[in-house]
C-alpha cells in the first residue's frame, strides 16, 4: 500500500477511535490483516462461544477459521440443521463477530440488514460484539455512510446472493421494495449504553464490501 496512504489512514483512525471512545465503545487499529486477526483473538477467551453475521471482512482476516477451531464453541448457523434455532443461540453467546456496512469519522456504525439477526445482534443479547472494519468503509458523516451502505455495500450483497433486486441490475440504491430487498433494517449505532461491549478493529486494508 503506498506510503501517504498507510498515513492517512493511521491519522483518520485516530480520530475514529476517540470518536468510539466518546460513545463507550472501544477501538483498535491494526496496521495489516495479520494484526487485526491478532488482536481479535485476543478479545476472545478461550472457551467462549462465539456467533456472527455476515461478515465478510472476519473471513478475510482468518477470524472466522481460527473460531471453529476447537478454542472456541462456534455457533454456526450455515451448518446447522434449524437455522432459526442458531440464529437465537446468537444471542446469549460470550462474541458476536460482525462487520459495518460503513462507519463515520466520529465512530457511528452504520449497518442495513435483511433478516435482522445481524443488526439485532449488534443492538442487544451477545456479551461482546467484534467489529472488523477496513478503512474503506469510513465515511464523513451518516449522510455519506447511509449513502455508502445503500449504493455500495447492499447492491454487491444483492448481487452475491443472486437477489432478484433493482440495485443487483443497476449498482445504486432504487429505494425499492422488492420480496428480495436486503434493505430491511437500519441500524445507527451512535452510543453504547454498556461501556466497551462493542469492539471495533479498524484494519488498515480495503474489505468487504
Amino acid at each position: 500500500m503506498n506510503q501517504n496512504i498507510v498515513k492517512r489512514n493511521e491519522l483518520l483512525a485516530q480520530k475514529v477511535i476517540k470518536g468510539l471512545e466518546s460513545r463507550n465503545m472501544k477501538g483498535y487499529f491494526a496496521a495489516s490483516k495479520e494484526e487485526a486477526l491478532e488482536i481479535a483473538l485476543s478479545l476472545i477467551p478461550k472457551g467462549s462461544s462465539v456467533a456472527m453475521g455476515g461478515a465478510m471482512s472476519a473471513h478475510e482476516i482468518g477470524l472466522v477459521e481460527a473460531v471453529k477451531g476447537p478454542d472456541y464453541k462456534f455457533i454456526d448457523r450455515d451448518a446447522a440443521p434449524d437455522k432459526r434455532a442458531a440464529m437465537l443461540a446468537a444471542y446469549d453467546a460470550d462474541v458476536f463477530l460482525c462487520s459495518a456496512n460503513a462507519m463515520t469519522e466520529d465512530g457511528i456504525l452504520v449497518n442495513i440488514d435483511g433478516n435482522a439477526n445481524r443488526v439485532s445482534a449488534i443492538a442487544q443479547g451477545p456479551r461482546k460484539v467484534l467489529v472488523i472494519v477496513g478503512m474503506n468503509k469510513i465515511c464523513k458523516d451518516v449522510d455519506h455512510a447511509m449513502k455508502r451502505a445503500r449504493n455500495v455495500a447492499a447492491p454487491i450483497n444483492a448481487q452475491r446472493f443472486g437477489l432478484n433486486t433493482p440495485c443487483a441490475k443497476t449498482g445504486s440504491c432504487m429505494d425499492c421494495k422488492s420480496p428480495d430487498t436486503i434493505c430491511c433494517q437500519f441500524l445507527i449505532t451512535r452510543f453504547s449504553r454498556h461501556k466497551d461491549r462493542i469492539h471495533v478493529i479498524l484494519v488498515n486494508d480495503s474489505l468487504g464490501f
